[in-house]
């Protein structure tokens, strides 16, 4: 491709974003913005993403078929699976204007994921356990109300996925192609160059199952999610599902001290309630009330620095979905205004869950159930009865210990770049879809889903492969093999022999990007260069006489090459 002819060139003075790939990807003309969340794939940008989608389209098609499903959906789907008032990211298309809306009012919904299609899809032709198990995978768009649209690709409105489905007559069976499906993800993310430093992560299984879901977390500085190593079991855990046991802390004042009241009115936070009170934030206690979905009120509570884990909590508990409780409630269970809840003269009827955390201390802080006022020198044993149990119901954070070893946890970001869930029956009972067995009698069907994100997967490369100069691209992914760059252009033999080189690099099928503009200075064409990010850049000039000069991206020194050891090199014969 010539690049005088390339629609979507460089653009330096664009402006910065809030992320690298954002910038450089913009920068160097392979995306535009429309609108916060939402991109225009350019040629170059579009390049990198088919190639992205070809090598995982080749790995899923070793164990499924690709189909096309619709952007659009019948929102009776959603109603039927209970998802249509629950699903918080969730979007629908209505009638833009008053002639649009006298043609059609009907609203749908635009689907952030397809289980609410696929799974009707499967019911219309795979009945018999002779055609078990299958999978199905598509690539298409996704949109999802997203609250905030960061990061450029690694959180947009409107993005890329690869989801794919698979369906089994056994949980057995399932979790045996959810294995399998593991080993296949990590062959995608090696081809792409990022395997080696994308890891699988244990994450949370929703209100699916009380099993861990995987994610292929990879390893990055300004990856927004935090993964929590255990080096000793080689595991790998996101941080809301981290298993987490705090830090002990140890203060001179252990002497039991009387328990008092202080009034502290509308103070936000237990940083603030700390400086308040003159303690440490360890000793003060975040308490929160919560509404279960069989009509049970829970107190839990934390030590402050921490968050409560509400699906860590949810599974103490035992009930399927939990909310934070009602103003209304608040005020019924501690008689006080909201912001003063505490573990102290709680209702025998609310069930506590305590964090660990919130053990092994002495004269500490909890709300007192009393508007305005908070409680210090608690103890357990004098002013609280000492629980059967504690519990691990908390956020994770760096500093925090693995349960098992006591070995403090190795904490580093990261971004995803896919996921794999086990669904079971949720989707397959929401549909009545079941298997006739070859007993004749109708038996569940057991569903996993896996996606793959190909638009955030080239923003997270970005992320990781540039420089001070721009993009620097894995091979595999690269618009093109090779930039060649044509200097001294306005001199007719340099111009015939770099035209030459592009005929024969062409012949050969070598994927270049010929920089043949000729008023241009050569700074300027080594800047491009260096922003596209090519693996390879070559360079005829009338410094390179009859050689070509030949750049690795990721390299600083450059070798002189005749055209049949650049063949050569580039692994083509001449």
């Amino acid at each position: 491709m010539l690049y005088s002819k390339l629609f979507g060139k460089t653009k330096k003075s664009s402006k910065q974003y809030d992320s690298v790939n954002a910038t450089l990807l913009t920068k160097s003309g392979f995306i535009d913005q429309v609108m916060a969340g939402t991109y225009t794939y350019l040629p170059l940008g579009l390049k990198v993403l088919n190639k992205i989608e070809q090598i995982i389209r080749e790995e899923m098609d070793t164990i499924g078929h690709e189909i096309l499903m619709p952007a659009l959906t019948p929102i009776v789907n959603w109603q039927q699976t209970g998802r249509f008032e629950t699903v918080d990211v969730l979007m629908k298309t209505t009638p833009a204007n008053i002639f649009a809306k006298a043609k059609n009012d009907t609203e749908y919904v635009l689907n952030p994921t397809h289980e609410e299609v696929v799974t009707p899809l499967a019911q219309k032709f795979i009945l018999s356990y002779k055609d078990f198990p299958f999978a199905l995978y598509q690539i298409q768009n996704k949109f999802r109300n997203e609250p905030r649209v960061k990061s450029g690709l690694l959180r947009g409105r409107e993005f890329r996925m690869k989801d794919l489905y698979s369906f089994h007559t056994s949980e057995k069976d399932l979790k045996e192609y959810y294995e399998k499906s593991k080993e296949v993800y990590m062959r995608v993310f090696n081809r792409l160059g990022i395997g080696k430093d994308t890891v699988i992560v244990m994450a949370s299984g929703g209100s699916f199952t009380d099993d861990f879901s995987h994610e292929f977390q990879t390893i990055c500085d300004t990856g927004e999610d935090t993964v929590f190593f255990v080096k000793s079991k080689n595991i790998y855990y996101n941080k809301e599902v981290t298993p987490s046991k705090a830090p002990k802390v140890e203060y001179k004042d252990e002497k039991i001290l009387p328990r008092k009241d202080v009034r502290g009115e509308g103070i936000i936070g237990v940083e603030e309630l700390a400086e308040f009170l003159k303690i440490p934030v360890e000793k003060t206690t975040k308490t929160l009330l919560f509404e279960t979905d069989d009509n049970r009120v829970i107190a839990a509570a934390v030590r402050g620095g921490y968050d409560i884990n509400e699906d860590k909590l949810r599974k103490v508990v035992k009930c399927k979905a939990l909310k934070l409780a009602s103003e209304e409630t608040v005020k019924k269970v501690t008689r006080a205004e909201v912001g003063y809840a505490g573990i102290l003269d709680l209702p025998k009827s609310i069930e506590v869950y305590l964090d660990e955390s919130v053990g092994n201390r002495t004269n500490f802080e909890t709300g007192s159930n009393k508007t305005h006022y908070h409680s210090i020198n608690v103890n357990f044993g004098k002013d609280l009865p000492l629980p059967k149990k504690f519990y691990d119901i908390k956020v994770a954070k760096e500093g925090d210990l693995y349960p098992e070893t006591n070995e403090v946890y190795k904490v580093m970001r990261a971004s995803e770049v896919g996921n794999i869930f086990p669904l079971y029956t949720k989707f397959t009972e929401a549909f009545n879809y079941k298997f006739i067995d070859r007993d004749g009698k109708e038996k569940p069907i057991y569903m996993g889903c896996y996606g793959i994100g190909p638009s955030r997967i080239m923003g997270i490369i970005v992320e990781k492969y540039h420089d001070d100069k721009g993009i620097v691209w894995p091979s595999t992914v690269a618009p093109f093999q090779v930039h060649l760059l044509g200097l001294d252009m306005k001199d007719e033999s340099i111009k015939f022999k770099v035209y030459q080189v592009y005929k024969e690099l062409i012949k050969k099928n070598i994927e270049v990007l010929f920089d043949d503009r000729e008023n241009v200075t050569a700074g300027e064409k080594f800047s491009d260069a260096d922003l596209i990010g090519i693996p390879v850049r070559l360079v005829v000039s009338k410094r390179t006489e009859e050689k070509i000069e030949y750049k690795k991206r990721n390299k600083n020194k450059p070798e002189l090459l005749s055209l049949n050891e650049l063949l050569t090199k580039l692994k083509i014969k001449s």
